[in-house]
């Protein structure tokens, strides 16, 4: 007899289905696991035998053949603990044979038989529910598998508890799922004192969903305006909390089941490698950039992270996802973020003006800078340049102004973006290309021919041009403007040019509006 248990491989975000075959047969007594299994798998067979153990059960004295099926496909982590120890039961009458069919088992055992907590709950349960079956999962998970809607749940505190529930001894209710939480109240725009070029740019690139940098010395406020983004950012829509909180769940990031509606926002240590910012590793897990899905990545101190790191984020902001290749497998993060950087201008972080400034100047400046390559400065919407903050910035009132707003104005101008997109979701300008950027985004004749100068000038790339376009466009919405002008365009190209250029074509261009 074969007794069948179904389980899951994770695919990133996604899950394929992995039918676990348990046979008894005769022979020496041997526990055999196959179906191209990680080291965790192979583990497993010791923490079912223990388990069993602490349930006052001993395994038969056959040949126990576990085949986790397809073979070809790669088994990674310890969740086929709980669907190999009950497929043997199954084989072993404990439970009986039929009561699995309509389950998805995933969870890991302790040595005494609990089901221990286990990452990707939620994504598990989305699964589960697809392929039209009940999920099976430690009691840990339970408020966090509730969430994928309509599914059928069981979360088990033990292996016991599983057996009494399939005997009808004892029946498991389904599990509530966890709360929502509010976004915390962040730090505010009304902290930051001077720096109003800042402060605009930071409006703009929250309104449209633009990549920000700044460039200034230390203390010039550069991390205090970047870490008061999310405020200015609405909370996260239901398709994209959901989005979210599977790439969460998969790192084992959500606690006790609690999902929350604040947008992401991941400030990884320069040291960070290739893998930790764009996903990787032994088990290909998701990196910072899926970590900040639908929130913001900050990369402070931007030169000094490794080139090959920066580089490997190209692709993630233009595409929205992360495929991470293997020699037999390839998996695929989602990864639509908001970049937001920082940088000195230079080693000695005080560039070539004001006071302390580098003796080194202009030299030291180009090479520092060029460790951010070209490309992906070129995907960075707004460069925008902080001077030191005087003494007397710091002697002032406090702004007027503040964080609640400059998001009431960030809220309109996302207004006007949803209201203008077709298919009823929201397109950030950010995300405009094709015939909608051009139906949208036009500019008027001269803002045309100021683009058309700035292009012909070598200031732009054919990517900046869209990417002008698509900034001009964040502008005119902020100013209620229904067409792109002149001046929407002349303020798109000043945050366009070089950080190395003191006087680009986007300076001359506004001087002449």
């Amino acid at each position: 007899m074969v007794a069948r248990v179904a389980t899951l491989a994770f695919d990133g975000v996604d899950a394929r289905r992995v039918d676990v075959e348990v046979q008894l047969a005769s022979g020496g007594q041997v526990f055999i696991i196959v179906g191209l299994g990680d080291k965790a798998v192979g583990e497993s067979r010791e923490r079912v035998r223990a388990a069993f153990a602490g349930l006052g059960l001993a395994l038969p004295a056959r040949r126990i053949v576990v085949n986790l099926a397809p073979a070809d496909t790669p088994k990674e982590g310890s969740h086929y603990d709980l669907p190999i120890a009950l497929g043997v039961m199954a084989a072993m009458g404990v439970i009986p044979p039929d009561a699995l069919d309509s389950w998805l088992a995933f969870g890991e055992l302790s040595l005494d038989g609990q089901i221990a907590p286990t990452a990707g709950a939620l994504p598990a349960a989305v699964a589960a529910s697809s392929m039209g079956l009940g999920l099976i999962c430690p009691e840990a998970g339970g408020a966090e598998a509730a969430w994928a809607g309509d599914a059928r749940i069981l979360a088990a505190r033990s292996l016991i508890a599983l057996v009494n529930h399939f005997r009808g001894v004892q029946v498991l209710g389904p599990p509530t799922a966890g709360p929502i939480l509010d976004p915390p109240a962040g730090p505010d725009l009304r902290d930051v004192k001077g720096q109003e070029q800042g402060k605009r740019a930071l409006e703009i690139a929250a309104a449209g969903g633009h990549n920000l940098l700044f460039i200034g010395p230390p203390g010039s406020g550069k991390s205090m305006l970047a870490q008061r983004l999310p405020g200015l950012l609405p909370p996260l829509t239901a398709s994209e909390l959901l989005e979210t909180s599977m790439v969460h769940s998969v790192a084992g990031l959500i606690a006790k089941g609690a999902l929350t509606r604040a947008r992401p926002f991941r400030a990884p240590h320069h040291s960070a490698s290739m893998a930790a910012l764009v996903g990787g590793g032994i088990r290909a897990k998701p990196g910072e950039v899926s970590m900040a899905h639908n929130g913001v990545l900050f990369l402070d101190e931007l030169p000094e992270f490794a080139g090959q790191a920066l580089d490997a984020l190209r692709q993630p902001l233009e595409t929205g996802e992360v495929m991470v290749a293997r020699a037999n497998f390839h998996v695929r993060y989602p990864a639509r973020v908001q970049l937001i950087a920082a940088a000195n201008p230079c080693k000695c972080g005080h560039g070539g003006q004001g006071q302390g400034h580098c003796g080194k100047a202009p030299r030291c400046q180009i090479g520092y800078m060029s460790r951010i390559s070209g490309p992906l400065l070129d995907r960075i919407d707004l460069q925008v340049e902080m001077p030191p903050v005087t003494a007397a910035d710091l002697a002032l009132p406090p702004p007027a102004e503040g964080t609640a707003e400059a998001a009431a104005r960030v809220a309109r101008a996302r207004d006007v973006q949803l209201d203008r997109a077709e298919d009823g979701e929201i397109t950030l300008n950010a995300r405009l290309e094709g015939g909608a950027l051009e139906r949208i985004a036009a500019p008027d004749a001269a803002g045309a021919a100021l683009l058309t100068r700035a292009a012909e000038g070598g200031a732009l790339s054919a990517r900046g041009w869209t990417r002008t376009l698509r900034l001009a466009r964040t502008i005119a919405d902020l100013d209620g403007a229904t067409d792109v002008r002149r001046i929407h365009i002349a303020e798109a190209l000043i945050y366009r040019r070089s950080p190395m250029t003191t006087a680009g074509e986007g300076a001359v261009a506004l001087r002449r509006v």
